[in-house]
């Protein structure tokens, strides 16, 4: 099995960690400005060495360790937003890793990545907010990323290890019951959602405990209010 997946999806890795900065004039600080990494870098159970986050309510922690964004995203991104397409380079939306060849689409809530040494988990979508619109200087790109579904993954961190730019990320296991984030978002984002296919994916293996319990909330609500549109 895990032969055949890696012959599936094997894709070259570009890796990039930060520290945080001010961003506008908020008087905020965020890490979305990553720089590359150059050379081998652990991975721990909270992510890169050396990687950094502002605000640790919201971001970093066990179930955001690692944060995938597609490179093929930011070809989309660039035709809907033309005034800035030379600064949609890989890198720029604050991610840790990124690939070409996956994306929301194929990628699934629970899938294992061999990474380097590390082994990462998927386990829920990234949720994009305003600092991305702050960063680029371009008001609705954070809607547009929602709207769309191009939002990024986060990982797990299974097993700790070394990753060097250029490694292999190989899909090493799909767990039967697999959902895939773009399946999440789109069902999440619908008005009202199929009652079974939310089931399905408050099961998928894997998924945040606190996506879980998010959509358990709004399958609750779903139940006692028949007929009636509900919002994410």
């Amino acid at each position: 099995m895990a032969s055949e997946l890696k012959n599936m999806n094997e894709t070259p890795i570009t890796l990039y960690s930060g520290t945080p900065r001010y961003i506008g004039d908020e008087g905020q600080f965020s890490a979305i400005w990553k720089a590359p990494v150059r050379g081998p870098v652990r991975i721990t159970r909270t992510g890169l060495d050396g990687d950094e986050q502002a605000d640790r309510r919201v971001h970093g922690g066990p179930e955001k360790a690692v944060h995938h964004y597609a490179g093929d995203n930011y070809a989309k991104l660039a035709t809907r937003f033309p005034q800035i397409a030379a600064e949609l380079v890989v890198g720029s939306l604050g991610e840790n890793i990124s690939t070409f060849g996956l994306d929301e689409r194929s990628v699934c809530i629970g899938d294992r990545y061999r990474v380097g040494s590390a082994l990462l988990q998927v386990c829920q979508p990234r949720r994009p907010c305003w600092k991305i619109d702050a960063r680029f200087k371009t008001p609705g790109m954070t809607a547009y990323i929602n709207e769309s579904g191009l939002t990024g993954w986060y990982y797990r961190v299974q097993e700790e290890g070394i990753a060097a730019p250029g490694d292999a990320c190989v899909l090493v296991e799909r767990p039967p019951g697999a959902v895939a984030l773009m399946t999440l978002w789109e069902t999440w984002r619908e008005h009202r959602p199929d009652v079974a296919l939310m089931q399905a994916i408050a099961a998928a293996p894997g998924l945040t405990p606190a996506w879980v319990a998010r959509i358990e909330n709004r399958l609750a609500w779903l139940r006692a209010n028949p007929g009636t549109a509900a919002t994410a």
